[in-house]
Formats: structure tokens, sequence, C-alpha cells
């Protein structure tokens, strides 16, 4: 009876919506939609049929299908050696998977949440990312690290970090944060094939959200390349550098700030690291001002290492002081209206933009 009566309240809402949405209409019909959830699990079920040394460890990946249901029906296509549901001891899957990637396999493993990977971190750091160099190149360790990252909803302080930054800082590892089900599919296909290890950032409140995709995206070859960026919105007046759920919030700003007559560049990192810097420089002279965005901690964040590169590169082309978003200095608060205090929102994004064009003191 429920659903019934929030079918008729959808229908009714929906007759309502004004003439002005039809182009966005337009747009959705003519191309496909694709949720973040299922561009994952295609992503990984092409590839495990694709090659048979790739396969998935975690907890729940198999017969619950996933805590997020991201395998859904994979351990039903391809059985329970090539889908295996782990106890919970993420030092000790972490470290068999590793061990399992010396010997030429190709390990996909799940963090129910990646603030668990904290109980393997010996294994991603010492073993999987410094495994190649100490070698001399003898050893690889094609490997992927995947869940979700950063911030969800009412999870406290222990559930809630963003570990961008803190595997970006290793050498030996490569970290992807995806936005779109584009991102989620071509990185994440990108991060199987590659034969180094890979730490996939995602977004727990992303994983239901649609985005087009388009025919290409849909192929079953489409890959985006590793250490690229991309400009998900054109602009000549401030660039916003954002990754993961932060790219929406700085596409929201940038309809803001066009009513204020100012003309917002976005870029979606994609990947954090490499960092495609020549990207950002190339954006930043363009425009003359820098806001970057993201939900971790300020200090020593992956906004203050762009802001590291722009003075470096492009110091002489800035006409206003970099501008940096993130979450607050503080452990996450549990409470809902001190959750909201503590991660960056559109608002705050449309200030900072105002200030570096001086269209603002506040």
């Amino acid at each position: 009876m429920l659903g019934i009566v929030r079918q008729k309240m959808l229908e009714q809402s929906l007759k309502k919506i004004p003439p002005a949405v039809s182009v966005l209409r337009s747009y959705s019909s003519a191309a496909k939609q694709m949720t973040i959830r299922d561009a994952l699990n295609s992503a990984l079920d092409e590839e495990m049929s694709a090659d048979s040394k790739v396969f998935l460890m975690g907890e729940e990946v198999g017969e619950y299908q996933g805590a997020y249901k991201i395998t859904k029906g994979l351990l039903d296509k391809y059985g329970p050696e090539r889908v295996l549901d782990t106890p919970i001891t993420e030092a000790g899957f972490t470290g068999v998977a590793v061990g399992a990637a010396y010997y030429g396999v190709k390990p996909v493993v799940e963090f129910m949440t990646f603030n668990f990977s904290m109980q393997a971190i010996d294994h991603i750091i010492n073993s999987a990312a410094k495994t190649n160099y100490m070698s001399s190149g003898q050893i690889s360790v094609p490997i992927v690290f995947r869940g979700p990252n950063g911030a969800a909803a009412g999870v406290g302080a222990q559930h809630s970090q963003c570990y961008a930054a803190w595997y970006a800082s290793c050498p030996g590892l490569k970290v992807l944060a995806p936005y779109s089900s584009e991102d989620a599919r071509g990185l994440l296909k990108a991060a199987i094939r590659d034969p180094d290890p890979v730490v996939f950032l995602e977004n727990e409140l992303l994983y239901g959200e649609s985005f087009p995709v388009s025919d290409e995206v849909l192929d079953s070859s489409f890959c985006l390349p590793i250490g690229k960026a991309k400009i998900e919105r054109k602009g000549k007046d401030v660039t916003i550098a954002a990754y993961s759920k932060m790219v929406g919030y700085a596409l929201k700003a940038a309809e803001t700030l066009e009513k204020d007559g100012i003309d917002a560049e976005v870029i979606n990192l994609r990947s954090i690291r490499p960092l495609d810097r020549s990207m950002i420089n190339a954006s930043v002279r363009k425009t003359n001002r820098l806001v970057t965005v993201e939900e971790a901690f300020p200090q020593h964040g992956v906004g203050a290492e762009i802001c590291a590169s722009i003075v470096e590169e492009s110091f002489a082309y800035l006409d206003a002081p970099v501008e940096r978003i993130a979450g607050a200095d503080v452990p996450m608060p549990y409470a809902a209206n001190l959750e909201r205090m503590a991660v960056p929102q559109v608002e705050d994004i449309v200030r900072a933009a105002k200030r570096t064009c001086y269209r603002s003191v506040s």
C-alpha cells in the first residue's frame, strides 16, 4: 500500500515540473543512464570474463553479493573459486591477496569501507606498493584495493575518513577516485589491467546515482587512462578542481556562479596519484584563479598538493590567492547538523570562487 501511495505522489509531482526542464529531459532520453553501482559491477564482470586471472576477495562479496551489491551476480557466474567470501580480518585476506598478486594473478580486494583498510595498511604499503621497486622490477603486483571512501551519513568519526591523501603520499601506489558512471567503468577497468597496485576510492553516497553514458562507455573495450583529469565544464573566470562526490558539488556551484556572471571551469581530477598537473596548470593559466575542493582534512591534503603545484609552476599567472575548501579539521561528528558543518557544501564553494573573483569579502 505504501508503495502505491509513493508512486501516486511521484506521478503528481512530475506533472508539476515546469516546461523549463524539457531540455534536460531530451538530453536524458538521448543518452543511456547507468548508476555507479551498475558501472562498477559491469566493469568487474567484463574484466573477469576477459581475464581468468582476475578474482574477487572480501567480506560478503559472494553469498551476500556485496555489502553495497557491487558484486551482485558474480558468484553465480564465476563460482566460489573466483569470488571469495573472507572472514572479518582485513590484515589476513589482504596479505593473502598481495601474495597471490606476486604470483601473477589479479586480485580485486573489497574493503567494506576504506576505514577498515587501516587494519591492512602494512600489506598495502610495505608489501604491495614497494615490492616492484625493491625487487628491481622483477616482481609486479597487479592488485586493486577498492571500496567506499570518505564521509557517508551518520556513521561517525571512525567510518568517515577520506584516504585519498593518505595513499597518494606513498610511491608505488596509484590512487583513483571516480565521480561519474563513465569514471567508474573506465577507471576500474584500467585499475584491473594495470601491472601495479591501485587504490580505488569510491563514494558510498554515489552508488545509487545515475549518470548519462554513451555507447562508447558501454563497450567492453572501454578504458580510461590513469593519470588524466577531465574538464567537466569549461570556463574562463576561475578553476575549480575536485574529485569524487565533490565534483558534483563543484558543478552545482558553477551553475550558481553563472547567475552572477562568473564562468567557472570545473576539473574532475579522476586520478589522485599520478595527478594531472599539466591540465590543472593549463586551466589556471587561462582563468588566473583556483579553488580546490575535497571532503578530507585540510592539512597535507590533495588540495594542498595542487596549490603547491600551482605556486611552483604557475604563480605568475595568479590574479588572486588560491582557495582551499576541505572538511573541518576535526573528527567527524555523529550529529547530523554538525556533520553537515564538517563537510564542504555547495555554498562554501560559491563563496570561495567569489572571493577569488573579488565579488565577496565573506
